[in-house]
């Protein structure tokens, strides 16, 4: 057998893991996401997962045997010093309690897997409390109250960071390597996977979620828009790119054409100016992201089109996959070994993702989650936003209509009341007084 040594990061990793032992995980939610960062822990050298928390054992359980784990590697543990025992006994403990992860001494960072807004909200506040560095698999938390959990994380000595491997963080790789060479940022943005539909519900999408071993919920907000919608304002809020109009473009361009549509219109494209996050339905650059550039001399983007990379005068540099998260425990493990986030946002606010209605609403109906059959997300510049009054996305859920709602209508604090004794709603409340200032 041939000998390959670790080269680079994965040698780093593995010195580590010599010196000090494995980094320990804490992982909240053991869905699709969850159960998948459960069985890539297993392949890696120098991490683990100590405990799983979820609302039920049964799907941990899973997990953890389709890991590769004997029976009884999965203990049941109620209590911080319970959980600590079965990590160091070698085992995986699995509660009911978030508060559990967050808690546990033997763990050395979390992972949020669930979703939800306002679980993700309450779960790194707890993590950044008790110590512990945050990894947000939870896009749609970090959208709506980022910039506090990460403000908070900062005040505790401690890494609140998006994850490794979803579109978000793959993009800001690109932009930083362009950004280092000392490019302009054109547009940056995603490949959409799914094919799109604005009206799609979970019950057109039970078999097909049920093919891809899916949620059909998790499902239609993939397909509906709102995932990329979240993770383009994700991506904005980051790095200060924006939306160049309400809802972004989403051309149907091939990865041939990209860098000559999603580029500014004084180099031939749609784009209003450079600094945009955008999406495409065309083929070629899904399941990958992208990042439009444009060197600034002409020798550069000579270059760059003698080396095959495109026409020019932009470019587009792709990376062609995502692994989402299967990537994630390379953020948990940076968050340990270097204390430094992969994906952490700005302190101003940028961008919004608010939520258009897919059907009628009649006034006083609660509203259900993200993926269902209520509203989508929609992504905007943030002053367009808290012009509109626009409701964040990640406040819908458990909201009430105060008046009717017609489909294809903004939600917005006039026609919808957000759920106050969310943590969430709370927190943006605060961070939406704050923000007064950025528009003076």
């Amino acid at each position: 057998m041939t000998t390959i040594d670790r080269v680079g990061f994965a040698a780093e990793l593995a010195a580590y893991t010599e010196a000090k032992g494995p980094i320990t995980i804490g992982l909240a939610g053991a869905g699709q996401m969850g159960t998948d960062i459960v069985v890539q822990a297993a392949l890696m050298t120098g991490v683990r997962i100590g405990a799983i928390a979820a609302s039920r054992p049964t799907r941990p359980m899973e997990a953890i045997a389709m890991a590769g784990h004997a029976e009884g590697h999965g203990r049941i543990a109620s209590g911080a010093s319970a959980v600590d025992r079965v990590i160091e006994a070698g085992g995986i403990a699995v509660t009911d309690d978030i508060a559990d992860l967050c808690a546990a001494g033997r763990i050395d960072v979390i992972v949020d897997a669930t979703g939800s807004p306002e679980v993700g909200t309450t779960l790194a506040l707890d993590a950044i409390r008790n110590g512990k560095h945050i990894v947000m698999l939870n896009v749609e938390a970090d959208i709506t109250v980022g910039r506090h959990l990460a403000a908070e994380a900062r005040r505790a000595g401690v890494v609140y960071t998006g994850s490794a491997g979803d579109e978000p963080a793959s993009t800001l790789e690109l932009i930083a390597f362009a950004q280092s060479l000392g490019m302009e940022i054109v547009a940056a943005g995603k490949g959409k996977n799914n094919p799109l539909d604005f009206n799609a519900v979970p019950d057109d999408y039970e078999e097909e979620a049920r093919r891809r071993n899916m949620n059909a919920r998790m499902l239609v907000e993939f397909i509906d828009g709102s995932k990329t919608m979240v993770e383009m304002t994700a991506i904005a809020n980051c790095t200060g790119l924006v939306p160049d109009v309400a809802g972004m473009h989403g051309p149907n361009v091939t990865r041939e054409t990209l860098a000559q549509v999603l580029c500014s219109k004084a180099d031939g494209g749609i784009l209003s100016a450079p600094g945009r996050v955008d999406y495409t339905i065309g083929t070629g650059v899904a399941p990958g992201v992208f990042c439009v550039v444009k060197p600034r001399h002409e020798r550069a983007i000579e270059r760059m089109a003698d080396l095959k990379v495109g026409p020019g005068p932009c470019f587009s540099l792709i990376r062609p996959f995502h692994l989402t998260s299967l990537e994630t425990p390379l953020s948990a493990v940076r968050a340990v070994m270097y204390r430094r986030p992969d994906m952490e946002p700005v302190d101003r606010p940028v961008a919004e993702c608010g939520a258009i209605a897919k059907r009628n609403i009649e006034a006083g109906e609660i509203l259900g989650r993200i993926g269902q059959a209520d509203y989508r997300g929609h992504a905007m510049v943030w002053q367009e936003g808290r012009e509109a009054r626009a409701l964040p996305l990640g406040l819908a859920e458990k909201a009430r209509a105060s008046r009717p709602i017609k489909a294809g209508e903004l939600l917005t604090h006039a026609n919808c009341t957000a759920d106050a004794s969310l943590v969430v709603t709370r927190i943006r409340a605060d961070l939406d007084r704050a923000d007064q200032r950025f528009l003076a």
